[in-house]
């Protein structure tokens, strides 16, 4: 069974900075690509940025250029370094890992104050 668990999240001023982490265990077939994902209160979940087992990175428009995603095989853990944070990056962040199947961590809360 597949487990994704992040950390990393917490509270921070706007123009502030965190890193998030998730280590992936269990045992896995197949690892396409990990990402992140977030869901603001009232809104959808949506993709933050993601990267394939060949270092593809793929960034939301909102994010271009504060945050950066990297991963190390080995560990098989990623990371987004958030920096420049806003209010509006407030929500919880999912990693996301797509295998065999769709696997979610249990999510982390980021808060951004004004």
């Amino acid at each position: 069974q597949v487990q994704l668990v992040e950390s990393g999240g917490g509270l921070v001023q706007a123009g502030g900075s965190l890193r998030l982490s998730c280590a992936a265990s269990g045992t896995i077939f197949r690892l396409n690509a990990m990402g992140w994902y977030r869901q603001a209160p009232g809104k959808q979940r949506e993709l933050v940025a993601s990267i394939t087992n060949s270092d593809f990175r793929n960034y939301a428009d909102f994010v271009k250029g504060r945050f950066t995603i990297s991963r190390d095989g080995a560990k098989r853990t990623i990371y987004l370094q958030m920096n420049s944070l806003e209010p509006e990056d407030t929500a919880v962040y999912y990693c996301n890992m797509k295998g065999l199947h769709d696997y979610w961590g249990q999510g982390t809360q980021v808060t951004v104050s004004s």
